[in-house]
């Protein structure tokens, strides 16, 4: 039996961050009534003329720039023809010989190995508008053009991708850079990060490609990996069975767990493309450029390494923090505040810091991040760890007191002394209610005394529960040990 190697190439389409679409001043927001951000240029009314929006081409530029391509200080917009109701030009404003970036690469890590990727080129172009089918109980389709002309950048990698796990750690990694920089909000629900996968198969140690189908719209990265195995298993039974795979395009049907066929795939020459009549070529200053790359944020992998090195953080937790902008921005200034008021080294600040975002304010997060309506400052987590450190409360209480913080949006030491949660440090106190124990338990003081030291940690808990979690278990222990040892 013939054994086959998958080869993957994909192309991604992100919307950029920009308030209004690319050719116009229609405004991008998600979630807007049908046809409410229209006007005359993204319907294609007769004698309505587009104006490149210069904030997307920088943005455009920006991801290039991250992406390590080379960017084109001249480019030009192409018209791609195709007739299909979600186009009212029939045609889709794009690039295609010159586009904005060419040749990048980036570098995935996958089961403890770097390999990379080749970008072919990043190129800008506009959205289409969606197509609504079978809507109510007809068999119509609506046209909405809320997202017409919304400003995307495709991403198109070169076919050196061999698995779906490349695959998904390739999509994954591309998606922080672009969600760190700024271009893109990472949203796949919301299909600002969509994914196609050009999938064939090859004998083992074959050069020559093999017929490829593509999968469109893609819009989860579990989804992605599901896809194109059940693809690259399909077109391994074909071959086997003696068949000849066909090029076309094919959509993943979660329902049915298989990727069904759409239509036969169209070539670049199907598309007759040609500079569009109607816009400038795209000029890029170098010094802009050079402006636009002094500008990029630190980059995902690297902000990474600086934690692990300077703040003593484990690769995967490094990681987790990591996952959204956002998150980052706020553990780091919750580390950096933490450190100057408790005075604790760089390193023990930035690992206690970093436990407490992950446990507490991550179950917080949304698919855009911290969510809009957090009301806890990253000074004000800090504020609160401190009160830990210096034993005013426990790390239990902590969280108590950081679920309040959440709900009311007050300061820990009003929540604090409101409730009156600070620990008991009075060792005097702390030792009446261990010699109540001690004596409430001669049965496991017995068992202790014969070396059951473990049971050190029941008596801690019975303490505990006696000052409802009051008292400090650092003093609590203490005399813990020295009155069992008087016994």
């Amino acid at each position: 039996m013939t054994a086959y190697e998958p080869v993957i190439g994909l192309e991604v389409h992100a919307q950029m961050r920009s308030r209004t679409k690319l050719f116009c001043g229609c405004p991008t927001e998600y979630g807007a009534p049908p046809n409410e951000h229209t006007c005359p240029v993204c319907l294609a009314l007769p004698g309505a003329l587009p104006v490149p929006n210069r904030k997307a081409i920088e943005l455009a530029v920006q991801a290039g720039l991250a992406l390590e391509c080379d960017v084109a200080s001249h480019s030009v917009f192409a018209r791609k023809n195709y007739f299909y109701p979600d186009l009212p030009k029939g045609y889709q404003i794009s690039q295609f010989e010159l586009p904005l970036n060419g040749k990048g690469h980036l570098d995935i890590e996958l089961d403890g190995e770097t390999k990379r990727i080749g970008i072919t080129r990043i190129h800008v172009e506009e959205d289409a508008a969606k197509n609504i089918h079978g809507a109510g109980s007809s068999a119509v389709t609506l046209v909405d053009f809320n997202r017409g002309g919304t400003p995307l950048i495709e991403i198109v990698s070169d076919p050196d991708l061999r698995s779906a796990d490349e695959a998904e750690a390739y999509l994954r990694k591309l998606r922080d850079i672009l969600m760190f920089i700024g271009v893109n909000d990472g949203n796949l629900e919301e299909g600002s990060f969509r994914c196609d996968a050009n999938v064939s198969i090859r004998p083992v140690g074959q050069e020559e490609l093999g017929t490829r189908a593509e999968l469109k719209n893609i819009n989860s990265f579990r989804f992605v990996k599901k896809a194109i195995e059940h693809e690259i298993a399909r077109q391994e039974g074909v071959l086997q069975a003696g068949g000849e795979v066909v090029q076309e395009t094919r959509t993943w049907s979660e329902g049915q767990g298989k990727t069904i066929s759409m239509r036969g795939k169209e070539e670049a020459h199907d598309y007759r493309y040609f500079p569009d009549p109607d816009l400038p070529p795209v000029a890029v200053d170098e010094n802009r450029i050079e402006e636009l790359r002094a500008g990029l944020p630190e980059l995902p992998a690297a902000k990474r390494a600086r934690w692990q090195k300077e703040l003593g953080l484990t690769e995967y937790d490094a990681g987790v923090l990591s996952a959204h902008p956002e998150v980052a921005a706020y553990f780091e200034e919750v580390a950096q505040a933490f450190a100057a008021q408790s005075g604790k080294k760089t390193r023990d600040a930035g690992k206690k810091a970093g436990n407490f975002v992950q446990a507490e304010v991550l179950r917080h997060v949304s698919t855009d991040g911290l969510a809009a309506s957090f009301p806890v400052a990253a000074t004000s987590v800090a504020n609160l760890l401190g009160f830990v450190e210096d034993g005013t409360i426990n790390g239990k209480i902590a969280k108590k007191v950081f679920a309040s913080m959440v709900e009311s949006g007050r300061a820990p030491k009003a929540i604090i002394d409101e409730q009156g949660l600070a620990q008991v440090t009075d060792t005097g106190a702390i030792e009446g209610e261990v010699r109540r124990v001690i004596e409430a338990n001669p049965s496991q003081v017995a068992q202790y005394k014969d070396g059951k030291a473990s049971l050190i940690g029941y008596f801690v808990g019975q303490v505990m529960k006696a000052t409802k979690g009051a008292a400090n278990p650092k003093v609590v222990n203490e005399t813990l040990r020295r009155l069992l040892d008087e016994q």
